[in-house]
């Protein structure tokens, strides 16, 4: 597939679902980076420089909610597009995600179709 969309950092501290969300990605025709938890996620993205980042809420060391906050504040990183994935579905959750400007909000367990298609609509159309 010639036909790259875009780059997208992965931000789980399941394997399993990491891989998952992954997979679906590369398949698509995304580059894919991953990242085990909040805090690794911030110590990649200036390496990586992604488009969209997806991200798990609850994590160790740094959760969804912080990570976004840090990367929606943060010098060159409030322009990337964040899809937070959760099993927090509670509208007070969705209500906290959007008030920290994350750009999708999808809850576990997620449609990995549904999932391309957010990412795809968030990435940057290529001409």
């Amino acid at each position: 597939m010639d036909e790259f969309l875009g780059k997208v950092l992965v931000v789980d501290d399941d394997e399993v679902i990491r891989q998952l969300i992954a997979v679906n990605l590369t398949l698509e025709g995304f580059q894919v980076e991953t990242a085990l938890d909040g805090q690794d996620c911030l110590d990649r993205v200036p390496d990586v420089r992604p488009d969209v980042i997806t991200l798990d809420v609850m994590m160790p060391r740094l959760d969804g909610w912080t990570t976004a906050a840090r990367l929606r504040g943060g010098d060159g990183t409030g322009h990337i597009k964040i899809v937070l994935i959760t099993a927090r579905a509670q509208e007070e959750d969705k209500r906290r995600g959007m008030e920290i400007g994350v750009d999708a909000y999808l809850t576990k367990p997620f449609d990995p179709a549904e999932l391309i298609q957010v990412v795809r609509d968030l990435a940057p159309k290529k001409d």
